[in-house]
């Protein structure tokens, strides 16, 4: 079966890219909405994503935005929010988004996987640290009740995490290529100065790119699993402390 996605495009400089290629191959057939300019309404969708942008998870032009991913909770839609996605379903769900006090993150990185990752659905998979690409200066400072993280890093702790038991948000880039990578380099030189020498170099990012995708391709297809009904979600929203 077919599993009609959503992808919500927030800035014209983050388009699905590959993300596209990938859910396609997985089964899933993606309907991009770029916001302002197309209508938000989940209709006959079974799935949504969406992805990054320059602006501010706290911005009232993101309003609208942020109404629907919390719906998309309360409604159990399957969901993978990227970056400012992810900070946009926080902050819809009670989480707090600021500025990072830590400065910037741009080009690659390295997450770790939490104890509760292990059992997810989407993450059990996933290797102990897979690699990921980071652009960005806002983070989530505070989860929402209703959240579990599923993986972490040492300078901004909440990476990856699920709202109910099939909403996900990754703080950082799943879906870009080199040449978007370099293209928000050029544009955002205060982001781009806070990766490592070398860490922004054509070759590095094809390299990183290449490594990207051997762990996030499978999870996309865990995501379209999910969202067609062939994975069981997470048993529970969050854990419980046992009765006494």
């Amino acid at each position: 079966m077919t599993v009609r996605t959503l992808v919500l495009q927030l800035d014209d400089d983050d388009p699905p890219g590959r993300l596209a290629d990938w859910l396609i191959d997985a089964g899933a057939e993606p309907h991009v909405v770029r916001h302002g300019r197309d209508p938000l309404e989940l209709g006959d969708h079974q799935a949504v994503v969406c992805l990054g942008g320059a602006m501010n998870a706290n911005d009232e032009r993101l309003a609208d935005v942020r109404a629907f991913l919390s719906a998309c909770v309360s409604k159990g839609v399957p969901l993978l929010a990227i970056c400012l996605g992810a900070q946009l379903l926080a902050v819809a769900t009670g989480g707090r988004v600021e500025a990072g006090d830590k400065g910037a993150e741009a080009g690659a990185g390295l997450i770790a996987k939490r104890d509760l990752g292990w059992t997810d659905p989407l993450f059990a998979d996933l290797p102990l640290m897979p690699d990921v690409v980071q652009f960005h200066s806002d983070v989530v400072t505070r989860l929402p009740d209703s959240a579990v993280l599923l993986a972490a890093a040492a300078r901004y702790p909440n990476q990856a995490f699920r709202v109910g038991r099939v909403a996900y948000g990754v703080q950082f880039h799943i879906e870009t290529s080199p040449e978007t990578v370099l293209r928000w380099a050029a544009g955002n030189p205060d982001v781009a100065a806070s990766a490592k020498p070398g860490e922004l170099a054509p070759a590095r990012l094809t390299e990183l790119h290449e490594d990207v995708e051997a762990c996030w391709r499978p999870f996309t297809e865990r995501f379209v699993a999910l969202a067609r009904g062939d994975l069981a979600p997470a048993e529970t929203a969050r854990p419980t402390l046992p009765m006494i």
